[in-house]
């Protein structure tokens, strides 16, 4: 009997394994059809793309990225985005992981009150606080300066970085810091020497977030820039639209070449973004 029971067990396995392919299989082409498109893209002209959209280019043009890859624009908005990211990644942590830590190994009254509030900041949007943000950094003097978009980004990303943090901090036991303690380490030293490197993959994880997430902006930079020189790699697109029509070939090799550093980036910190997403959990 238990010998026919687990026949259809294995049956049934075999079929979820079987669905649980076709889903990953539907998900990743929804993920590479338009990443392949915009390269192909890239190498047409934009009245080849009107007349044969889904075609191979005839002829290759790949005039599009040497341009791109040859003009003074692109690698400037890149290490302006670059700048800005690290920037907003170094202040978004630093702050965080201080908070998280008061939040995660000190119990004072109002504690969890204000770490709700903080946990509210998730509930919102980015847009409905552009109106108020502009004039606030215009009364400050940070419109056209780099700060108006580091400082703002920022501050939003305190929510969702204390929350992981604190997870963490909380999921490391309480034996470690009384050993630190007895050792004469202040509460700073063993947030600085003990917590901060056992806490080493919630600190990629949350560096990995801030920087892809600033690297994406695109409203703030266009409220706060208004020259050129300033643009972020979100903001180049625009110097393809003219007043009547836009370089849509030359869009998509932008993209393409803009989409490279972050990809790159985030292939070489997948793994200590999964670890520290899992760590928490872990490890309680």
């Amino acid at each position: 009997m238990s010998r026919r029971a687990a026949v259809p067990s294995q049956g049934r396995r075999g079929r979820n394994h079987l669905i649980l392919q076709l889903i990953a299989v539907v998900v990743g082409a929804f993920v590479a059809i338009p990443l392949i498109y915009g390269v192909v893209g890239g190498f047409k002209t934009t009245s080849q793309l009107s007349t044969n959209p889904f075609g191979l280019p005839s002829p290759w043009v790949p005039e599009n990225y040497t341009d791109v890859l040859g003009s003074g624009s692109f690698w400037r908005q890149l290490w302006n985005s670059t700048f800005i990211a690290i920037a907003t990644a170094a202040i978004v942590v630093g702050v965080s992981a201080m908070a998280a830590f008061v939040f995660a190994r000190f119990a004072f009254r109002g504690r969890e009150a204000l770490f709700t509030l903080f946990a509210a900041g998730l509930m919102f949007p980015f847009t409905v606080a552009i109106l108020p943000l502009f004039v606030l950094l215009r009364i400050f003097g940070l419109l056209g300066n780099p700060l108006g978009v580091i400082l703002p980004q920022a501050a939003f990303g305190l929510p969702m970085t204390i929350i992981i943090l604190r997870g963490f901090f909380r999921a490391i036991p309480g034996e470690i810091e009384e050993a630190a303690t007895l050792d004469g380490c202040t509460a700073f030293g063993f947030f600085w020497r003990v917590l901060l490197p056992m806490a080493r993959p919630a600190i990629a994880t949350v560096s990995v977030l801030a920087i892809v997430t600033s690297w994406n902006n695109f409203l703030l930079p266009l409220v706060v820039f208004n020259e050129d020189s300033m643009w972020t790699i979100p903001l180049g697109v625009q110097q393809f639209q003219g007043q009547f029509a836009s370089d849509t070939a030359r869009i998509l090799a932008y993209i393409v070449m803009a989409m490279v550093p972050a990809l790159a980036f985030y292939a070489v910190a997948e793994r200590q973004l999964i670890g520290g997403l899992t760590a928490g959990s872990l490890k309680g």
